[in-house]
Order: structure tokens, then sequence, then C-alpha cells
């Protein structure tokens, strides 16, 4: 079994991994972007997360994670209060833009940022760093220039930098944009066999409909529906009423709806 994956740990047999109680969230003296959501994610599921640009994905990924600090409500992961401001092991997030994330001057080096200012063992450090470059299939980058890298790799190096820290709960935040087609079918297998809790925030809906086994719906900061992809992502009133489209995998399915 890899190091990076753990499946029989004492967190994972508690009863949520993510639990938002009327979680709101506003910067002062604006609307409100986050209003009074509630949610509960069990340890092991793999959950997308759509809705149309400025419907609210990226700031509840902020503060899920306590880079923000919720105008109300809470936030807990596997049953402890995050405090917004400090560090939190248990989950991680993966940014939209790969380069917001790597600035080291090689692969191994942006891996071993996080392990670093933990002040892990240099031995427990190249274990992890070994690890997450074999779990993302990229072990042959590891003296590469991050910088220099292709789209695809340079999202899966930030994936294992994510990784090496042994997060829990991992978020991804558009983690198909700008990847070629090769890229993505890799990305797309990757987050299938992954054993982490994933909420996977895209307009990518087919990546969606493969990667993830529940859908919640957001609009101008609100869970607007929670259920299957099928069943939220093949409803076209829905879908049209949030600002999205049916996913063309999904439209034999609204259109024998429409006969029926």
């Amino acid at each position: 079994m890899n190091d990076l994956v753990k499946t029989a740990n004492q967190l994972s047999l508690r009863t949520k991994a993510i639990s938002l109680q009327n979680l709101s969230f506003s910067y002062s003296n604006e609307r409100a972007i986050l209003t009074d959501i509630n949610l509960e994610i069990a340890p092991g599921e793999t959950v997308g997360l759509i809705g149309a640009n400025g419907a609210g994905k990226t700031s509840l990924f902020l503060t899920i994670c306590g880079i923000l600090k919720a105008t109300y409500g809470e936030v807990k992961l596997f049953d402890r209060p995050i405090q917004a401001g400090q560090f939190n092991p248990e989950i991680g997030l993966v940014f939209q833009n790969p380069d917001d994330q790597l600035f080291c001057p090689t692969v191994s080096d942006d891996i071993a940022f996080g392990l670093e200012n933990i002040e892990l063992s240099p031995e427990e450090i190249e274990t992890r760093i070994n690890a997450a470059l074999s779990l993302t299939g990229v072990t042959h980058l590891a003296d590469r220039i991050s910088h220099q890298l292709s789209g695809g790799e340079k999202c899966m190096v930030a994936i294992a930098a994510v990784l090496a820290m042994l997060p829990q709960v991992v978020l991804y935040d558009e983690p198909s944009a700008n990847l070629d087609l090769q890229a993505r079918r890799r990305l797309i297998k990757f987050l299938q066999a992954s054993h982490e809790t994933i909420v996977v925030s895209s307009h990518d809906l087919e990546l969606i409909i493969e990667v993830c086994d529940r859908v919640i719906l957001l609009n101008q900061g609100r869970i607007i529906a929670d259920g299957t992809p099928e069943e939220i992502m093949s409803d076209s009133s829905l879908m049209e009423a949030n600002g999205l489209e049916v996913p063309h995998s999904l439209t034999h399915v609204h259109n024998s709806r429409n006969k029926e």
C-alpha cells in the first residue's frame, strides 16, 4: 500500500469528513458571497461542486480551508472546528492555476516546501516526496524546473505537493482547466483511483460525471440542489435556471424524461 493511501485510520471512522453549519461569508460592506450553507460530506465521498461563474465555489473552498473566515456559522473537519488562519493538515487545496502553488526551483523542492515548514525530519521528507511523485506518476520530473513543465505536468505536481502532506480531504478547484485531452484523461483516472475524501469544483461537467457520485449545485452562494450527477445535471430546467447546460452524455436522460 502506498504511504499516501490512508484508508482505515481513526479519522475515516468518524461520522463526517466535512460538516458546514449555517455557513455564511461576506467581505465587509459587500453583499453575501455565501449564505446559510448546510452541508455534510462523509469520509471517502467524491463530490462535485458545480455552478456558474460567481456562484461562490472558490469562496466556499477557501472558507472550508480556513483561508477565509466565515462571517457566520461553523466549519468542521472530522468533528473538529476549523479556525481561520490556522494550518489544517487534514485538508488540502489544489488551486485552479498550478503556478499559484509551484514557485520553487525544482519539482522536488515544491513538494518538499510544505513538509519542511512542518519540520519533518529529512528522512521523512524524502520518503513523502518519493511517495507523492510515485502516486501521481511524475517521478521522472523530480529534478525538472517546475515553471518549465506542461500544463498537465504542473497539475499533477501541484497535486503531489498537496498529497505529500497526507490530507484526509482534498479540494480540487477547476483541476482540468487548460489541460489537453491526454492530460485530462490522466487526471480523471487519478481522481477515480483516489482514496481521500474529495470535492471537485469544475465547469467540466463530463469530468464531474466520470469522477463524482454526488453533485452540489451552487448559485449566488446558496445550495440549490444536492443529488446524483444524473438527477441534478439531466434536469434541463434546473440547469438552465442556474446558468448551466445539460452535459452531452446526459442528454438522452433529458430526452427520455420529455417523452414521458
